[in-house]
């Protein structure tokens, strides 16, 4: 699969590999075949010694990323992972890889796309870009990285309103909340991101490695969290409640989610 990619583009370059999600018709949203790919660009880039930075992004200067494709029922995905598609190990791979990941964000990186930016060491916006979740809109939750070490980031206040009221913001806001690192106009974008490449390059890899396994180490305690939690989201998914969100989403009317509480 390394050599051969159909959802992903998977640049190397002056020692940085930039892997971009190519589903533009999607909002870069995951299909089964773009959670494999993912995971093989990052542990090729990840392990590959001449590589210093990746940098994950998405095509089209739409969307970043949107989570999983909404045309896929969750009750059907069956292939690996808690949760039948392997998103906890897209999460483990970014942390784990000794080197920088860079989110270069254009657009929206909303849902699962907003939790890949939040993992990743370091997020580059442009001007135009909007942060969010959707989770409970759509009857679905990342009860791991998404939202434990969120709050980590943004703090506890601001996290829980990312996810109970699933308002978007935009890129200052996200600046301003700590979730960015840097802001920019979308024209300059690409030339900020290669100077901050740039710069870790001239960095020592091996001090960099160590930094980032001692940031890691402090938060390292969410892994278990994220996956005893994203086994009870399996269950919930097979619930009326959160089939609820998935149909609304896709006829685009309002959920009815209380009608779907099973009470005793």
């Amino acid at each position: 699969m390394s050599q051969e990619y159909e959802d992903i583009l998977y640049e190397d370059a002056n020692n940085v590999v930039t892997i971009t999600v190519n589903r533009p018709e999607r909002m870069n949203a995951f299909r089964e075949k773009t959670y494999f790919e993912m995971i093989d660009a990052l542990q090729r880039a990840g392990w590959d010694q001449d590589i210093g930075v990746i940098v994950i992004t998405g095509a089209g200067g739409k969307a970043f990323g949107v989570g999983g494709d909404s045309g896929d029922k969750k009750a059907d995905r069956v292939t690996r992972g808690i949760l039948g598609v392997p998103v906890e190990e897209i999460h483990t791979l970014i942390r784990d890889v000794p080197k920088p990941v860079i989110a270069k964000v254009n657009g929206f990186a909303i849902g699962g796309g907003n939790v890949i930016a939040t993992i990743c060491d370091l997020t580059i916006a442009s001007e135009n870009s909007q942060f969010g979740q959707v989770g409970p809109k759509v009857g679905s939750v990342d009860p791991g990285f998404g939202s434990a070490y969120l709050a980590r980031i943004v703090g506890e206040k601001k996290a829980r309103e990312i996810w109970y009221l699933c308002r978007r913001y935009t890129a200052q806001e996200a600046l301003e909340m700590g979730l960015v690192n840097k802001v920019v106009p979308e024209e300059e974008l690409d030339a900020e991101v290669d100077t901050w490449c740039e710069e870790i390059l001239q960095r020592s890899p091996t001090a960099i490695a160590i930094a980032k396994r001692s940031f890691n180490a402090d938060t390292e305690s969410i892994r278990g969290i994220a996956n005893m939690g994203f086994q009870t989201v399996g269950l919930y998914y097979q619930t009326d409640e959160a089939k609820e969100g998935g149909n609304a989403f896709r006829e685009k009317r309002t959920p009815d989610f209380r009608s779907k509480i099973k009470r005793d």
